[in-house]
């Protein structure tokens, strides 16, 4: 452990508990503890090692687990029955002050970092950097087909255009986005697109990606039917979301050929795993009836060695409030996860897939001071995950109240 002097007023916040999840294994013995240091981790061990008069916080029966990581939520919409149009009725100050309140739910659940895959006018860009926010890492609005998927979102381009599709890369470079979101195929949430058909020609996938990544930013992909999926694997997507595979009649099942390439090209997939069980009957039918393929799909590509975060979507119905991802664990071990693989997944995995695997997702020192406290053990019972007794955000204790 880090060598740490000080007392109660050096910055230092010393953090007790019972038992320690780093990010990548349990710790037990030895009363583990985290010392936080201005806003980053400065030392991971034993109380033993602490000098004398260190103050120490004592969450006694508790566990310290690494701030959980949300890829995939959309901080503008608001979790009503009808999100879109709910935006639709605001204007900007009014979007901007409801991201806030969305962004601040999901801090105080224990998600210290969210990534925005889609708002309006780039909106989300804005609230990086608060305070008294999670860290975000935004995309501004998703690139989309005329009238495609979330076009009124203002991401607009000609479908068959590589040069309007770099283009709106190039503009969305210039806003300072960290990653590009691009609709590969059509969605739910818009009347008049289909899930199953690409919104891109895969020339013009490759075009987009191709300029995203000469300008250094990651790209993942909207990809529900085996086609859009197949273009953006072809295109070099750095990731896919909902990946459901889905087809006018059911769910196509992946080809062996496909998920190995998913795996040695290391396509990060977001399940959009997560649903409140209470209101889990209010998700589309649609999605209820391909449900039971979607997971088996998704176990066959964990079994092969894919990497899988919840990315949960969190915004687009009552179902998947911004506090949702502690409620992926149902789905994540229905994919064949264990707790440990759970948690590895909601934290050092996610942050990884953000773009912020070196400063993210670890109770390690030199990373960002971002600690969960929740009553119990969750290697034993991963529902620890909803008590939650504190949340350190950047080495700040966040209000719970607030």
């Amino acid at each position: 452990m880090s060598t740490v002097g000080g007392g109660a007023n050096s910055g230092i916040t010393v953090l007790r508990a019972a038992r320690i999840f780093d990010g990548e294994e349990f710790r037990s013995s030895g009363s583990p503890v985290v010392i936080l240091e201005g806003a980053k981790i400065s030392g991971v061990g034993c109380a033993a090692d602490l000098p004398n008069g260190q103050d120490v916080v004592d969450f006694a029966g508790a566990a310290l687990i690494p701030g959980l990581v949300d890829p995939h939520v959309h901080l503008a919409f608001d979790a009503s029955s009808d999100p879109v149009a709910s935006l639709a009725g605001l204007d900007n100050d009014a979007v901007r002050a409801a991201m806030r309140i969305a962004a601040r739910t999901a801090l105080r659940s224990g998600i210290t970092t969210v990534r925005d895959l889609g708002d309006r006018d780039y909106l989300s860009l804005a609230l990086r950097g608060a305070a008294d926010l999670p860290t975000i890492v935004a995309a501004g609005p998703p690139i989309t087909s005329v009238n495609g998927h979330c076009h009124f979102l203002g991401g607009e381009v000609a479908a068959g255009s590589p040069a309007e599709l770099r283009s709106a890369v190039r503009a969305h470079a210039e806003r300072g986005v960290d990653v590009i979101k691009i609709m590969a195929s059509g969605g739910t949430m818009t009347p008049g697109s289909s899930q199953e058909r690409a919104q891109f020609t895969r020339e013009a996938l490759h075009a987009a990606i191709a300029e995203a990544h000469l300008h250094g930013i990651p790209v993942t992909a909207h990809a529900h039917g085996l086609g859009s999926v197949l273009d953006a694997v072809d295109a070099g997507a750095d990731g896919l979301e909902h990946v459901t595979f889905w087809s006018a009649e059911g769910v196509d099942v992946p080809g062996h050929e496909l998920v190995e390439r998913i795996v040695s090209q290391r396509v990060a997939l977001g399940a959009t795993a997560g649903v409140l069980p209470r209101l889990a009957e209010v998700m589309p039918a649609a999605v209820s009836r391909r449900m039971p393929q979607i997971i088996a799909n998704f176990a066959a590509m964990y079994a092969a060695g894919a990497t899988i975060v919840a990315g949960t979507d969190a915004g687009i119905g009552p179902y998947k409030p911004h506090d949702v991802l502690p409620y992926a664990r149902h789905r994540l071990a229905a994919f064949g996860m264990d707790p440990t693989a759970i948690l590895r997944s909601m934290t050092s995995i996610a942050a990884r897939v953000c773009g912020l695997g070196h400063r993210k997702g670890r109770l390690k020192p030199g990373y960002d001071a971002d600690v969960v406290v929740v009553r119990g053990d969750p290697l034993a019972d991963l529902s620890a995950l909803h008590r939650v007794e504190a949340v350190y955000s950047r080495g700040v204790r966040v209000d719970p109240e607030n």
